[in-house]
């Protein structure tokens, strides 16, 4: 039984990548538990498992660190790819990659200096298809009270939800304080992606991150699109935005054909084999 992995991190956001073709292991939401603690485990922001190959098509599974699915990951699928790169499964610098979330198109701009562009396909603010419950609707600056506060938010998807709060000030703080509030509140019955938006000028946001699953992270390319898509839909930025992070800056382009482009880095981290102590405890709470 081998269980070996790599890890990556883009701008701060680290996964593991759990090849099936390299790694007889079965992923209950016990085991990304236990892989992905900080204290116990690896430590990660998530697992990525691929590449699952059935035709010509490269599939990709997201598991965010509480043994939840995710739908899709900006930085997930950017990490996914260079990995695939490095494994030399790509022969072109250009594929498509099958998510929950819906099929996305990757483009290497340069795979050895890790920099990776994804179209990650159109936004919906319809509530049904976020989803956020209530009268059919589109989501845009509606009003939310949190511990007794309002904030302005607008909700939209991108094959994952997301929740963005707009303000003039944005902390830490604030959005590990209101963030898991948001995350299960009433109104998302999904649960959501939170993000505070900054807007610093008409190509520059400033964003805070609370990931569904996962909490607090210094870095999301899918919330990347989705705030620069909330924030361009309120007419407060332009459609070349520089989105800034605690990890770092990724860039997203929003199309006339309405398709949203990132770009940003990769960085390799390291590649390894669980030990027998880890090992056991997978295989235990396999039921191996």
């Amino acid at each position: 039984m081998k269980f070996d992995y790599f890890k990556y991190h883009g701008l701060g956001n680290d996964y593991i990548v759990i090849d099936p073709q390299n790694a007889d292991i079965s992923l209950e939401p016990e085991i990304i538990r236990l892989i992905c603690h900080r204290n116990f485990g690896v430590g990660s922001d998530g697992i990525l498992y691929g590449p699952i190959i059935k035709g010509e098509d490269l599939q990709l599974r997201i598991f965010n660190p509480d043994g939840s699915e995710a739908e899709k990951s900006g930085n997930g699928i950017r990490i996914f790819s260079r990995y695939l790169f490095d494994a030399g499964y790509l022969h072109s610098n250009q594929f498509q990659l099958e998510t929950l979330g819906g099929r996305v198109y990757v483009e290497l701009l340069d795979a050895t200096a890790g920099e990776i562009r994804v179209d990650m396909g159109t936004v919906t603010f319809f509530s049904a298809e976020v989803p956020v419950s209530g009268p059919p609707r589109q989501v845009i600056n509606e009003e939310l009270t949190i511990n007794g506060r309002s904030f302005n938010v607008t909700c939209l998807s991108i094959g994952n939800p997301h929740c963005v709060v707009l303000l003039d000030d944005i902390s830490r703080e604030l959005v590990e304080e209101i963030g898991p509030i948001i995350e299960n509140h009433a109104l998302f019955p999904n649960r959501i992606n939170v993000q505070l938006l900054k807007v610093l000028d008409r190509n520059n946001i400033q964003i805070e991150i609370w990931e569904r699953g996962a909490g607090y992270t210094l870095a999301s390319g899918s919330s990347s699109c989705a705030t620069a898509s909330a924030a361009y839909k309120l007419g407060l930025v332009a459609e070349d935005i520089n989105v800034h992070m605690p990890g770092g800056a990724i860039n997203v382009k929003i199309g006339q054909d309405g398709h949203v482009r990132m770009t940003g880095s990769v960085t390799a981290v390291c590649k390894g084999v669980f030990m027998d102590d880890l090992a056991a405890q997978i295989r235990d709470l396999s039921g191996l």
